[in-house]
């Protein structure tokens, strides 16, 4: 399974590859990861390509990721090219308009790309008085649900309260709930 992730500085797109290599290795899987900071610390653009599986190399190339994982829906739209005929682009929406392009709408028909958004800011301004500090394990929750990856609510779960301080166990586990709810 490939994995890009893409976002913006301090969304938490490198504490979810983390996420995910946890799992891979509690399960006995291959990892392997890289990430592209970019301007990362002035809310520039960040990827990270994540493997499960017997890979050589750590880079998703293009047309080959199973999953986009977008916490920006601009970084997502930016970052489709990646995205196999018929893979799965699971986005955090701020602006729904911008999936009603005509021509966004052909090229996401024409190689069968499913979209799965949430409208992430939203649900964290609801729910968490507008935390956006959780969107991260908020979208991985809306994986999970998505069915586009066989990662299970209790893996990813036990992963995030693991890795993150205890101190956002609580907030962690009902965001991760919200996210899989929202899908």
């Amino acid at each position: 399974m490939q994995y890009v992730i893409v976002g913006i500085g301090g969304q938490g797109i490198l504490f979810t590859s983390k996420v995910l290599g946890k799992i891979a290795l509690d399960r006995g899987a291959e990892a392997i990861g890289s990430e592209v900071h970019g301007m990362a610390q002035r809310g520039g653009s960040v990827v990270s390509h994540f493997k499960i599986g017997d890979y050589q190399s750590p880079l998703v190339q293009a047309g080959e990721a199973d999953v986009l994982l977008a916490f920006d829906q601009g970084e997502g739209i930016r970052n489709l090219h990646f995205l196999r005929d018929g893979g799965s682009l699971v986005v955090n929406i701020h602006d729904e308009k911008a999936f009603e392009n005509p021509n966004l709408l052909e090229y996401l028909k024409k190689r069968g790309i499913k979209v799965h958004s949430v409208k992430g800011y939203d649900l964290l301004r609801e729910h968490m008085g507008g935390n956006f500090l959780f969107l991260n394990v908020l979208l991985a929750g809306a994986m999970c649900a998505s069915g586009v990856t066989d990662l299970a609510f209790d893996e990813v779960a036990a992963a995030v309260k693991e890795l993150s301080p205890a101190k956002f166990e609580d907030a962690n586990r009902k965001v991760l709930q919200l996210g899989y709810e929202a899908h």
